[in-house]
């Protein structure tokens, strides 16, 4: 049955291009965000991070280790569903959205977060370029411009 539908992941053709099994363009606006630009937002988002855990705690104490990724993880929760993503997203013209389309709510967010934090998720992807903290909360790093 040359014709039969793939019923396994093992027997999905290959992706052209990251985002087309989930309906993205190859490039340009909607296209999936590529790894150039979320390491730099990651790093704009940690540095932001680190910068206002100062406000909490001195550099040099145990308790601004804690309060760095505390803050990070705010930050995400806070600007992901109020402006489209964190600054640092938004600063390289990146957004996160849901994948069904509609407001991302708070609990993508929340979800995305807290496995992005434990980085090891961030690091798993699959053939569309998508974290396992994006693939479990539902949401894909689009480019906004």
């Amino acid at each position: 049955m040359p014709d039969a539908k793939p019923t396994t992941f093992g027997d999905l053709q290959p992706s052209k291009w990251p985002g087309e099994r989930l309906g993205l363009p190859e490039s340009g606006r909607g296209s999936v965000g590529r790894v150039g630009r979320r390491i730099a937002a990651l790093l704009i988002d940690w540095a932001s991070a680190m910068l206002l855990a100062l406000l909490f705690t001195p550099y040099d104490s145990v308790a601004y280790n804690f309060v760095t990724p505390l803050v990070f993880v705010v930050l995400q929760i806070v600007f992901i569903p109020t402006i489209g993503g964190s600054i640092g997203h938004r600063l390289l013209g990146m957004a996160v959205v849901p994948l069904e389309g509609g407001w991302i709510g708070i609990r993508r967010p929340v979800v995305r977060s807290l496995l992005l934090i434990i980085v090891v998720p961030a690091l798993v992807w699959d053939s569309d370029q998508r974290g396992f903290h994006d693939k479990v909360a539902g949401t894909v790093l689009i480019r906004s411009r």
